[in-house]
């Protein structure tokens, strides 16, 4: 690890751990205790969110919004500081990991079939509202992966538990959309819709549970989600974001869930291969669409394919998780996952060492956001890291 790099992460950690893993969020206008819009029609929460997200100046304080913990945010750190561990055993790595395991303990949803959590604000779009810590496979996907990393590590008991109850949750809350080329899940229980990146989440959780107990088996249902998947894949290899289950209109966004669905299919590729034997060929075209039209040579992702500003850090992370994790499927992955990140040090990285949000053609917002920013790219080091590790 070259000295930049290793210097930047110091900073980015001494920052993360400063803040006792608390932040701000994009989506948080919602958790004012001021601002008249918390439960109002979703039309005008929406519209604030919107507003608010784009905001380059950080208004929160005003507004009386307070840092909070974010499950997703605490479940993309226990992952990038198990892999830390990983990589150089360090005690004082394992003395954190113990202590986010425990805060995912305490911050999950109650009443549901099994283990699972919701992001710490409410949301709203023109025709939905949706309550703080309302479950979905989303979160619940990515907090399970930190928490089998967790697992791997240190082999828990409480962890594997955490991991098996979760899939109760996908099988029994989470609806199933099925059609002739396979199944979807929904990305919560309040609608069964069919967003790509969801399902193969959805599906991870069922996979880690199928690893840590032996005697589960839902290999026929990830094998039915990933041909789902693999079935909207475009000529040119790129995925869009959703479509619509009665009409089957997909929702043309192409941004950083490309790299949500590479990395999925990667993690589920042993369970599906039975049933989607050409697997791999469809990886490696969505990889090599991933870096020829969504990243420019010097290492910054664009916005939404076409549109090239802003450059958001998750762009940014996602794509040095991406081709380091998938490295093995092009010698030159490795060595541009660490281009990526080097770009984003010199161009998006505070005194501090936390990451800001958004590059503009003309303007820098430097909200810091704890989910989106500093945990994305904490797990982006880490995994850069533990992939040159094994090389």
């Amino acid at each position: 690890m070259n000295s930049k790099i290793e210097k930047s992460l110091h900073l980015l950690e001494s920052y993360i751990y400063g803040q006792k893993f608390a932040g701000y969020d994009p989506y948080d206008i919602l958790n004012s205790s001021w601002l008249p819009l918390s439960g109002k029609t979703p039309y005008m929460a929406a519209i604030a969110i919107q507003f608010h997200k784009r905001n380059p100046i950080n208004i929160r304080p005003i507004l009386g919004i307070k840092k909070g913990l974010n499950p997703k945010g605490l479940g993309l750190l226990l992952h990038a500081y198990t892999n830390l561990y990983t990589v150089s055993g360090d005690s004082r790595y394992k003395s954190i990991c113990d202590e986010l395991f425990g805060e995912i303990l305490k911050i999950k949803t109650p009443g549901y079939a099994g283990a699972c959590w919701g992001y710490n604000f409410d949301w709203a779009s023109p025709g939905s509202y949706i309550p703080k810590y309302t479950p979905s496979s989303v979160v619940t996907s990515f907090v399970i992966q930190g928490v089998y990393a967790y697992y791997k590590a240190f082999q828990t008991d409480a962890a594997a538990k955490l991991i098996t109850d979760a899939c109760k949750y996908i099988m029994t809350d989470i609806h199933h959309f099925r059609d002739e080329t396979g199944l979807c899940f929904s990305y919560t229980h309040l609608s069964s819709d069919c967003c790509y990146n969801a399902s193969l989440l959805a599906a991870e959780v069922l996979a880690l549970g199928t690893k840590v107990d032996s005697t589960l088996n839902y290999t026929e249902l990830i094998g039915d989600a990933v041909s789902f998947v693999l079935s909207r894949q475009k000529t040119e290899g790129v995925w869009y974001y959703s479509q619509k289950p009665a009409t089957g209109v997909e929702r043309k966004q192409i941004d950083f869930h490309q790299g949500f669905v590479l990395n999925s299919l990667y993690h589920l590729r042993e369970f599906a291969i039975n049933k989607n034997p050409d697997i791999d060929k469809n990886i490696k075209h969505g990889l090599e669409y991933y870096k020829r039209e969504q990243f420019s040579p010097e290492g910054y992702c664009y916005y939404r394919v076409p549109k090239v500003y802003p450059i958001d850090i998750h762009n940014q992370s996602q794509g040095v998780i991406t081709f380091s994790e998938l490295h093995s499927y092009n010698t030159e992955y490795l060595p541009f996952a660490g281009r990526v990140l080097e770009w984003t040090i010199d161009n998006m990285q505070g005194p501090k060492g936390n990451y800001y949000y958004r590059k503009n053609k003309n303007i820098m917002n430097k909200n810091s956001y704890m989910r989106w920013g500093q945990a994305w790219m904490l797990l982006a080091f880490s995994t850069y890291m533990l992939a040159g590790s094994k090389e």
